[in-house]
């Protein structure tokens, strides 16, 4: 039985490096060093990753990153 997928979009111009979605969701989000924007480490994480990455985005005070569920 296949899972969904999770299509991750991340607006670097709206991220506000406040890093809440690196603390949430640390094996998929992390921070560039200089500047503090978030860059995706796992561009497809695992299904039990999901409501991490979820919960990640919406609490990002910026609203820049976007998380789409694609039906398996």
């Amino acid at each position: 039985m296949s899972q969904a997928r999770l299509l991750i979009t991340i607006k670097e111009e709206e991220c506000c490096s406040s890093g809440i979605c690196a603390l949430t969701a640390p094996d998929v989000f992390d921070q560039r060093e200089e500047d503090g924007v978030v860059f995706l480490l796992d561009k497809d994480p695992e299904p039990s990753l999901h409501a991490e990455v979820k919960d990640a985005a919406r609490r990002c005070p910026s609203l820049a990153i976007e998380v789409e569920e694609i039906p398996a």
